[in-house]
């Protein structure tokens, strides 16, 4: 039922009237009409305790749903890095860098200082495209084969580049593209 109520949710607005018919608790107790934040947060907090420690291999749609909801409806591109241990299980997510409507600056030292910090076996890289549009561009194809020969050299594999765009998730893997 997840996956598909996540996958039909297409803008903030249809948030907006799930939200109308959801209660939550108030400071002081009370119960009050959820608003629309309050829902994505909820969501984005059960898909990430489903997606740690997850087997990435047999679950990408659980990791592509979490993705959705936390990267699809962003006005600005964000960089994110799933680290994963050596039996492909989620370690954990973070995202690294944050730019602007069309672009991020993504920095090779900083993702393989952080993969040695979290002492990852694996990496999926992660972006979201604002436009819409999740099609990799040649500068994805050019930062995906820096990152991956950076990390190569401390014996970390990237296995995907993941483009969010909306409701839409590319596979660059899946393109040949890794």
């Amino acid at each position: 039922m997840q996956h598909d109520l996540f996958s039909s949710l297409d803008s903030f607005q249809a948030i907006s009237v799930l939200a109308s018919s959801l209660l939550v608790r108030d400071v002081a107790g009370q119960y009050r009409a959820a608003e629309a934040d309050e829902v994505l947060l909820a969501a984005q907090q059960l898909l990430a305790s489903q997606v740690r420690g997850s087997d990435v291999m047999s679950s990408p749609a659980v990791v592509k749903d979490f993705l959705r909801v936390r990267l699809g409806s962003l006005p600005h591109e964000v960089f994110a890095v799933v680290h994963l241990d050596a039996q492909n299980r989620v370690l954990d997510y973070v995202e690294m860098f944050r730019g602007t409507v069309s672009q991020t600056s993504v920095y090779p030292r900083e993702v393989v200082r952080d993969a040695l910090l979290r002492n990852s076996s694996a990496l999926l890289l992660v972006h979201n495209h604002p436009s819409g549009l999740a099609d990799p561009s040649r500068a994805d194809e050019v930062l995906t084969q820096t990152l991956k020969q950076a990390v190569a050299l401390i014996d970390v594999r990237v296995l995907d580049h993941l483009i969010v765009a909306g409701s839409a998730v590319q596979s660059m893997a899946e393109r040949g593209l890794v």
